[in-house]
């Protein structure tokens, strides 16, 4: 049991932020939500499963929907409804709470993200809930069905979504995780793209062995490893990519970045001319919210269900999706993925594949 300062959740949230592969929500906002957390004398207690009861539930809370910055026109649509004074994720936990009739012992990040590992912790901080050390993905994920919870066959419902008018409801029976990413999609559609949710209630004893353990530390030596970089004026993406056991695989000059926000999704595709090192070459990456599929000089290169992650050298910071600006300088690191996304069956949900492009994955690390 380890209670965080606020120098170890700000490292674990860069960790984070760039384990999440370009996507996992804004890095900015999720500092600010452990910020006003420990405003209010809230404590960040991180737990492993063997310092809980078999028979204490955990819940997943999160954010769902696009992360493309809001249009005017979208803001329009919306002018006048009333907004929570909470964050949503921590009246879907309540709301869950009373559906269940039975008390929740801790929260589990859905992915590694800036923005919804800070939900989560913020969930659990403000829920006086513990934190728990893992998570099921191991980095951020496009879909709800891109999770060890799938894999492992461990049920999605009920689910409690609240959106930020406050508007609620109990998803009590879903056909399976993907008609699940279908429904919560569309309320974040109608909720200005974006909805929280808690989901995958289940105890101690069912969830321990089903999700990636060790998670919010990995994120925090990820973290500490970027600012020690930062701090002493080296390379960020050679010290991040020894620390994750990855490599740097490109540097450039972003040419272009051409995305629009389609069914909920941030969908995108990054276009980097190489130089130094990689002078004449090219980098293209394809995005669904997070990093997918990558081509050097137009041939296949890393894809899902490794992490390729992408620094902002200007200004020395992960780039996330879609703030690939022209002009700016980067660098691409390719770090391994979980064991668990590697087999026949996590290759089938969140390999290359499984996004419709007929390649097979293949370790790059």
């Amino acid at each position: 049991m380890r209670k965080l300062d606020r120098q170890d959740l700000v490292d674990i949230l860069i960790g984070c932020a760039i384990l999440g592969t370009g996507g996992g929500g804004s890095l900015i906002e999720g500092i600010k939500k452990i910020d006003a957390a420990l405003k209010q004398n809230k404590e960040f207690v991180l737990v492993d499963f063997n310092e809980l009861e078999d028979e204490d539930l955990v819940a997943t809370p999160y954010s769902c929907g696009a992360i493309s910055p809001l249009t005017d026109e979208e803001r329009k649509k919306y002018e006048g409804l009333p907004l929570l004074d909470e964050v949503p994720q921590v009246v879907a936990l309540r709301e869950m709470e009373k559906y269940l009739g039975r008390e929740i012992k801790a929260v589990i990040s859905t992915e590694l993200g800036g923005g919804n590992t800070a939900t989560a912790l913020y969930c659990g901080a403000m829920a006086d809930k513990y934190i728990i050390d893992a998570d099921p993905a191991g980095r951020s994920v496009p879909e709800l069905q891109h999770s060890t919870y799938f894999l492992n066959e461990i049920s999605i419902y009920p689910i409690s979504v609240v959106n930020k008018f406050g508007e609620s409801a109990i998803i009590t029976k879903v056909i399976n995780d993907y008609r699940a990413e279908a429904l919560v999609r569309a309320m974040a559609v109608v909720s200005q793209n974006n909805i929280a949710v808690v989901d995958h209630v289940e105890t101690v004893k069912v969830l321990r062995n089903t999700v990636i353990k060790g998670a919010i530390s990995h994120a925090l030596e990820i973290g500490k490893a970027f600012r020690t970089a930062k701090e002493n004026g080296k390379d960020i993406a050679s010290k991040v990519a020894d620390a994750g056991n990855g490599t740097v695989v490109f540097r450039g000059i972003v040419k272009s970045n051409a995305w629009d926000t389609v069914k909920g999704f941030t969908v995108g595709e990054l276009m980097v001319e190489g130089k130094e090192d990689y002078s004449g070459d090219t980098f293209k990456v394809w995005y669904k919210n997070e990093n997918i599929i990558t081509w050097r000089n137009g041939e296949y290169f890393a894809t899902v269900p490794d992490l390729v992650c992408i620094f902002d050298d200007d200004n020395k910071e992960p780039l996330l999706n879609p703030y690939g600006e022209k002009g700016k300088n980067v660098s691409v690191i390719v770090l391994p993925a979980p064991k668990e996304w590697t087999t026949e069956r996590g290759l089938e949900v969140f390999g290359p594949k499984s996004f419709g492009y007929d390649i097979d994955w293949k370790p790059f690390v």
